[in-house]
């Protein structure tokens, strides 16, 4: 216990309750992701669609993620983390009620941007209260200890999910949600603190309109991309477009007094490295959630419930890294785990391309648990690097503006990995195990291949980066 928590109860008191709270409704966050990553191929029966068809569902979630996501710092700093919070866990709960009533894709889809409205402010705004309540010091323990309870989501999801889609209308997916949502927000009403930041600016107006809707139009391009139906000089009109508000928005952030993105973060190296490298290491990553379970059970023949307990693994090999990584972080630095492990993550994506039928099952759960490992150190690692040099009044803009590339690093992922999968397929029959294998696995070689690429980032890292986070210390000339 440090002095401050010594002398100040109410402190301590936030101080012990604060990772729960965040803790529950990340749980609520994860549980629902992997349970539909699962669920996919059942579902897209149930509503008439191929499989790769419904990344729609998945990526709508992600882009309303991201297109909202920046607008939290500000929603924080303005109306404080308690309110805000509260009413993110209350969209979120709504949001999967609406996904358990849906009666067709467009109605999910709908549903699902309701969702990820919700998600967009429970992580940023949870992250922003850790900061503000905990020291630097105890900034790495914080996260670990929310992380932790957060991984039960992955951890249980898999098989929840295959178990609801095999015994019960796959709606009880969305419906689960709901007892974790009554819980969170009683958790929220007894224990979030409400932190305000000083700077209470008007929102940039201007700034959200150019960043989301370049975002959402970008994502929507890579989403139809590569359809056959889909006319090219839509793709090409609709793609310039989306590049030209992003554009307008960088042009318009250098002049803005307050931007909705404060892009001046780049200019601490360990945040640029982090977000940058975290960017495009989440790209490779990212896909994996989505065409695991179509191979399983598309092409190796697994039900829903079989296919949630291969992919179970993971999150165990997480979650136990999660007690680890502060010690492994503290012995070798940032520099070393992330140019060794990002190498190690590239690899072991690769090495899904060996797994189809007749593979035993005890060298998927192998494959599982070393993949669980590696990105469970990647996250943490990547994480606490961005918040090693940023000061408590950057708080709220580092969170935002992580967690918005953060967010778009896996959507455009999902997309990413159906885009590739689909190029590989070609016009051939992707329900067919004999064509829709050998295509997932030259999208698990490119995916793995595009993250070994990104370990070239942390190069420029020196060797006592992030050392106020993780305790490394290590003299330059060795």
């Amino acid at each position: 216990m440090n002095e401050a928590t010594a002398i100040d109860p109410e402190l301590a008191r936030t101080q012990r309750y604060l990772p729960w709270v965040v803790a529950v409704a990340l749980f609520m966050q994860q549980l629902d992701s992997t349970i539909v990553n699962t669920a996919v191929p059942t579902m897209a029966a149930s509503l008439g669609v191929e499989s790769l068809s419904l990344k729609s569902v998945l990526t709508s979630y992600t882009i309303a993620i991201a297109v909202f996501i920046p607008m939290s710092g500000w929603l924080a700093d303005r109306f404080g983390t308690k309110r805000v919070f509260g009413l993110a866990v209350l969209t979120f709960t709504l949001g999967s009620l609406a996904c358990g009533l849906s009666m067709n894709v467009p109605m999910l889809v709908i549903s699902r941007i309701l969702q990820g409205i919700g998600a967009a402010f429970m992580m940023p705004v949870g992250r922003i209260a850790l900061l503000r309540t905990f020291p630097k010091s105890g900034i790495l323990r914080a996260m670990n200890f929310v992380i932790i309870p957060a991984l039960l989501g992955p951890l249980l999801g898999p098989l929840v999910g295959g178990l609801i889609v095999h015994w019960l209308p796959w709606r009880m997916i969305f419906l689960i949600n709901l007892p974790f949502g009554v819980l969170g927000l009683w958790m929220v009403g007894r224990h979030m603190p409400d932190h305000r930041g000083m700077n209470r600016q008007a929102l940039d107006l201007p700034g959200f309109l150019l960043f989301g809707s370049g975002i959402a139009l970008l994502s929507w391009v890579l989403e139809i991309f590569g359809e056959h139906r889909t006319n090219p000089s839509l793709i090409v009109v609709s793609g310039s477009a989306s590049l030209l508000l992003l554009a307008g928005y960088a042009w318009h952030a250098r002049r803005a007094m307050s931007p909705l993105l404060a892009v001046g973060l780049f200019q601490h190296r360990t945040f640029r490295i982090s977000v940058i490298g975290g960017f495009v290491t989440r790209l490779g990553i990212s896909g994996m959630p989505f065409l695991l379970p179509l191979l399983y059970q598309l092409g190796m023949g697994f039900s829903s419930w079989q296919a949630g307990l291969l992919v179970m693994p993971q999150a165990i090999a997480a979650i136990s890294m999660k007690l680890l990584v502060g010690r492994i972080l503290e012995k070798l630095g940032h520099r070393r785990v992330l140019l060794f492990n990002t190498v190690l993550i590239g690899l072991m994506i690769a090495a899904f391309s060996q797994v189809g039928p007749g593979t035993p099952v005890w060298v998927i759960l192998l494959f599982s648990l070393a993949q669980g490992s590696v990105s469970a150190l990647q996250f943490t690692a990547m994480n606490s690097l961005a918040y090693s040099d940023t000061s408590d009044a950057e708080a709220s803009d580092a969170s935002t503006l992580a967690s918005t590339a953060q967010q778009l690093s896996i959507s455009f992922g999902i997309a990413f990995a159906s885009l590739v999968t689909a190029a590989f397929l070609g016009g051939i029959n992707r329900s067919d195990a004999v064509t829709l294998v050998p295509a997932l696995h030259r999208a698990y070689l490119l995916l793995g291949g595009v993250t070994l690429a990104s370990s070239f980032t942390f190069l420029m890292l020196k060797r006592n980066d992030g050392a106020n986070v993780s305790g490394h210390q290590e003299a330059e000339g060795s």
